[in-house]
């Protein structure tokens, strides 16, 4: 019964995405092992110049998570769990997932262009080498997965509804306020970006998902729609 009534308690839209995040992780944890298949690779977000990229990777890309340990997956749906269910209270289940998804896509946008500002010179390079179709082969091995860029488009919407909503962070004894939070979230992707630390992480796609959830949660403001009796 406490199951039941825990799992009730949490909106049908941001306990459908939990869920089906997990299934989708499971599968691509699985499928390579048992049928060859690697959901990561053809479903992952490629660049847009590469061979293996097609456009529903803009969508498909943030359903799935690194198969190497369950750190990844866990933390963005504990994200989505922590301030989700907020959000979807507040707007409702179908404004809640558009701007879930909309946020994931302006992510991948971002990412593929700091992709192009990173590697155009290098692909010049290689197309005179090598020619365009085995340059287009080579850069298959960029590929991007992860809801993080719809996690942390929510955890921006979160700031600018509730912005003095107090938030505590684990080995920090204080409440900090949630804007407060965002914008320290949001300078730390940034510096990490710009310095290349933390290469493996796409943190532009991280700022991605806030950068087009600013701009939709204003225009919703400006509309007078999407609950605009919260915001700051």
């Amino acid at each position: 019964m406490q199951n039941r009534s825990f799992l009730g308690s949490i909106p049908p839209v941001t306990l459908n995405l939990i869920i089906v995040n997990f299934i989708v992780w499971l599968a691509a944890l699985t499928l390579p092992k048992i049928a060859g298949i690697n959901l990561n690779y053809w479903l992952g977000l490629h660049y847009f110049a590469a061979d293996d990229f097609n456009v529903v990777q803009l969508i498909t890309y943030m359903f799935l998570h690194d198969t190497s340990g369950i750190k990844h997956i866990f933390f963005n749906m504990f994200s989505v769990f922590m301030f989700g269910r907020t959000l979807e209270a507040v707007w409702g289940g179908k404004r809640f997932l558009f701007y879930y998804i909309t946020t994931g896509m302006g992510a991948a946008l971002v990412q593929e262009a700091a992709w192009y500002f990173e590697l155009h010179s290098a692909i010049s390079e290689t197309v005179a080498l090598y020619g365009w179709e085995q340059t287009s082969q080579q850069l298959n091995i960029f590929i991007t997965v992860g809801a993080s860029g719809a996690a942390f488009g929510i955890l921006l919407a979160f700031g600018m509804l509730f912005p003095n909503a107090p938030l505590f962070i684990i080995f920090i004894p204080i409440p900090i306020k949630a804007k407060y939070f965002v914008i320290f979230y949001g300078l730390l992707e940034l510096f990490f970006g710009i310095s290349g630390n933390m290469s493996n992480v796409a943190h532009f796609a991280h700022l991605g998902g806030m950068l087009f959830g600013f701009f939709l949660i204003h225009y919703w403001k400006k509309k007078g729609i999407g609950g605009g009796g919260f915001y700051y």
